[in-house]
């Protein structure tokens, strides 16, 4: 037997395992979008590009998904790399600090969110005593609740995924360009930056993946006021009961999600 014919048998469990749970679903989604009452129909599809509502829920979820995904970046690629040049034990520590919200089940942290940023909450508060905002103010149930929601949530997926390129980076490259007269933000900006490129390329495809599918936070954060896309597709599932334009929507959101994936990852696999 061959080299390849072994491969492939060794490969065949995980291949009938990834068929199962990802193809078929997806297959099965596809065909429920084009299901009507005459047969198969692109009727659906024309309702959610036909609605100004339905586009505008669309336009959102991606908005917000780059902001977030953008802002993740912006503070996890210093915080990545303070972790990559401190010492072991305060690295530890610091690892530990990133990835002990992600053992807190989503849904807790969002309900401390809603308790922080409420109308009484420690956030409003804090803005009125210092006379920043009025009496009624509250960040609940604005897209801002739902970016600071998101923002932590998804910071430590880009924060150790920078990390474990930033790591990598030798000291000495940074240390080459201080000697040539490159000051502290030059030598980050010219040297860490660009090769620290496929990590934030790689956290930020988990983020903005995770963050356009997100549902719980969003909703909650959120209300019904502010919709989303995955919020829409669950409305119209259990609500409506409109499964085939559930499965529209939900293969809207797939296509669009791939349509931004697809060069953001030949980006990153072009710095390499």
């Amino acid at each position: 037997m061959s080299d390849r014919a072994e491969n492939l048998i060794l490969a065949l469990p995980g291949l009938l395992l990834l068929a199962v749970a990802f193809f078929v679903p997806i297959a099965q989604m596809l065909l429920l979008s084009v299901q009507g009452e005459e047969g198969l129909t692109l009727a659906n599809f024309t309702r959610f590009l036909g609605d100004p509502y339905y586009l505008g829920v669309l336009w959102r979820t991606v908005r917000l998904s780059l902001l977030i995904t953008a802002i993740c970046a912006l503070i996890g690629f210093p915080l990545a790399y303070i972790m990559a040049r401190i010492g072991p034990r305060m690295r530890l520590w610091l690892i530990v600090l990133v990835i002990l919200p992600l053992m807190t089940s989503v849904v807790v942290r969002t309900f401390g969110w809603m308790v922080l940023l409420g109308r009484s909450g420690l956030v409003p508060d804090i803005l009125r005593s210092l006379g920043l905002a009025g009496r009624n103010f509250s960040i609940m149930q604005t897209e801002s609740a739902i970016v600071i929601g998101m923002v932590q949530v998804l910071l430590p997926f880009m924060t150790l995924s920078i990390l474990g390129v930033v790591s990598r980076i030798d000291t000495r490259l940074e240390e080459a360009a201080r000697t040539m007269g490159c000051g502290f933000g030059a030598t980050l900006r010219t040297v860490v930056l660009p090769l620290a490129l496929p990590g934030i390329v790689a956290g930020s495809l988990l983020c903005f993946t995770l963050s356009a599918s997100s549902f719980v936070t969003p909703n909650l954060l959120g209300g019904s006021r502010i919709q989303v896309l995955a919020a829409s597709i669950y409305r119209s599932v259990t609500q409506t009961l409109d499964w085939p334009f559930a499965a529209a929507q939900a293969v809207i959101l797939f296509v669009g999600v791939l349509l931004i994936l697809v060069p953001y990852a030949r980006l990153g696999g072009g710095t390499r």
